[in-house]
């Protein structure tokens, strides 16, 4: 196997991240295309005010069937906010099932944290040691081929009942 690393031409997909930051009552427009920050303005309450009509207007650029971009958020710990809500409800009387929600939902956060730490490991992992382990031994048994061109033909089978004209 050989990894191509040519740079990316006209009609290539090329990717790059913008991101929008809150910082001394000013908002400003990170993109890693541009020379440096956009300031996009003062915000009083809630920063979100200032962005939402730049990307309302962002998408609506695109049509409603095409998926260019993601929105992403970078939010604060939830469980370490839970763990405070419950150091300051902890000692207050009567307020038991309260407690007994926050600890729920921290339960739930770590339980989140422990399933995406093992997405990752196997994310990271390299599986094509044991791809190319299972292609030769399919090879050698003669099954490679015919497993082959069963794929093809549902392939085919699958466009051609993609292009039937449905009733």
């Amino acid at each position: 196997f050989e990894f191509d690393s040519k740079a990316a031409e006209k009609d290539d997909d090329v990717y790059h991240f913008v991101a929008f930051v809150p910082f001394k009552g000013r908002v400003y427009e990170l993109d890693g295309l541009k020379a440096g920050p956009i300031d996009l303005g003062p915000y009083t309450d809630d920063w979100i005010n200032v962005v939402r009509p730049l990307l309302q207007t962002r998408i609506a650029k695109h049509a409603a069937t095409e998926i260019t971009f993601n929105l992403m958020a970078v939010v604060g710990d939830k469980s370490m906010a839970y763990k405070k809500q419950l150091d300051l409800i902890a000692n207050d009387g009567g307020k038991e099932m309260q407690v007994l929600g926050l600890k729920e939902k921290i339960r739930s956060e770590e339980e989140k944290r422990a399933n995406y730490k093992v997405e990752n490991i196997r994310r990271k992992h390299n599986y094509l040691p044991l791809i190319m382990e299972m292609l030769k031994i399919l090879s050698e048994k003669g099954m490679l081929l015919p497993l082959t061109l069963k794929a093809k033909e549902k392939i085919a089978k699958k466009e051609t009942l993609k292009k039937e004209p449905k009733p």
